[in-house]
This record gives structure tokens, sequence and C-alpha cells, in this order.
């Protein structure tokens, strides 16, 4: 059986910047360009309580969060820390697809060790050696390995076996397939389907 795990840097460029300004620690951060016309690029959870998001041009987000502290964008230094975690990556397995600078997929069939535990020290390794934290999915296959990391966010992981699969796939929210957006999650709500058992059927 294959195992996948997908791991997931939380908040990515928000942490490491939070990492190195211990003073903004537990204040709404987002991440963006100089221009009152940028994007966020990332923000914590502190902002998203806010409705905060990637994506959501800088004076929205000031809109719903006056609070909110915006840095500039810092790409090399993401790039770095970025390469530490995947050299950790590497020491587990060669078969790695990285997604983007902070997720990436690692193909650890055939370890010995159990999905479960190879995750938790993945994710150790990285807090240990960058002060980061991950969480991380662990499937048989990708889709669901991406899914599962974002079951027990943020620093968690989240485990769905091959024989727990129906089960799971008959609640989860449609939403939560990779790629399926708000206007596709409301085309199917009208069609009666709102989780994937619906779907199914």
């Amino acid at each position: 059986m294959r195992r996948i795990i997908h791991v997931d840097q939380d908040c990515f460029y928000a942490a490491v910047e939070l990492r190195d300004r211990p003073d903004l620690e537990g204040k709404p951060l987002g991440i963006a360009g100089s221009s009152r016309r940028s994007v966020l690029t990332t923000c914590n959870y502190e902002a998203r309580k806010f409705g905060c998001h990637s994506a959501m041009p800088s004076f929205k987000a000031l809109e719903r969060c006056p609070g909110l502290v915006i840095l500039p964008v810092r790409h090399d230094l993401y790039r770095s820390e970025s390469m530490k975690i995947r050299s950790i990556f590497a020491e587990f397995t060669t078969l790695i697809e990285p997604l983007s600078l902070d997720e990436a997929y690692l193909d650890l069939t055939g370890l010995k060790s159990s999905g479960s535990a190879l995750a938790k020290e993945i994710r150790f390794r990285i807090k240990k050696e960058t002060a980061l934290s991950g969480s991380a999915g662990i499937a048989p296959n990708k889709l669901l390995a991406k899914i599962a990391s974002d079951w027990n966010k943020p620093d968690g992981q989240f485990e769905i076996h091959e024989d727990e699969i129906p089960q799971f796939m008959q609640s989860l929210p449609v939403k939560k397939i990779w790629g399926v957006g708000d206007k596709t999650t409301e085309r199917l709500a009208l069609m009666g389907a709102t989780t994937c058992g619906e779907l199914q059927e």
C-alpha cells in the first residue's frame, strides 16, 4: 500500500517573520507588498479571525482588521528556510514533490515505521532545526493526504487508513476537495451535493 505524507508549513511566511519578531506574537500579521494596492501573500491565524486571507487586497484587510501589522515580503529568506526543510525531507525519501515553498508531498512507501510516526518525526525535526511548526496528512494517495493535512491545523497531523476511506468520504464536504472553490461548491449544492457521499450518489 502506498504511504503518502503531505507536509504543510503553517502560515509559512508569517511564521518565519514571527519567529524573527517575537514582539509581534499574538498580534494579527499579514505579509504583502509595499503598495496599498498589493495583496496579502499570507496572514497568521489571529488575522484570519477577522476574515483576512491570502490574495485579499491589503486595504480590504486593513478595513476588516485595523490593527493588522503588514510586513514586506522577504522571498530570499523564505526560500532559504524552505531549502532547510526540504533537506530534512531528503533524509527520509528521495520521492519529494514540492507544491510551493511551504508544502510538499513525500512518498514514504516501504519504510518500516508507521506513517504517523514518520510524520511526527519530520515535524519534530522541522521545529527543532527551524523553530517553525508544520502540519501533516498521511494517506494512501495525494488527494487524501492533502485533505488530511488540514484536519488538525496548526501544528498537528491526521492519518486516513485505507479501510477508512469509504466512510471518511461519505461525510466529507465537497469544498474540502482540492480545486473545488466557492463557485463550484455553490453549483454542486444546487444539484443537492454538499458532501462527497451525496456527490457519489
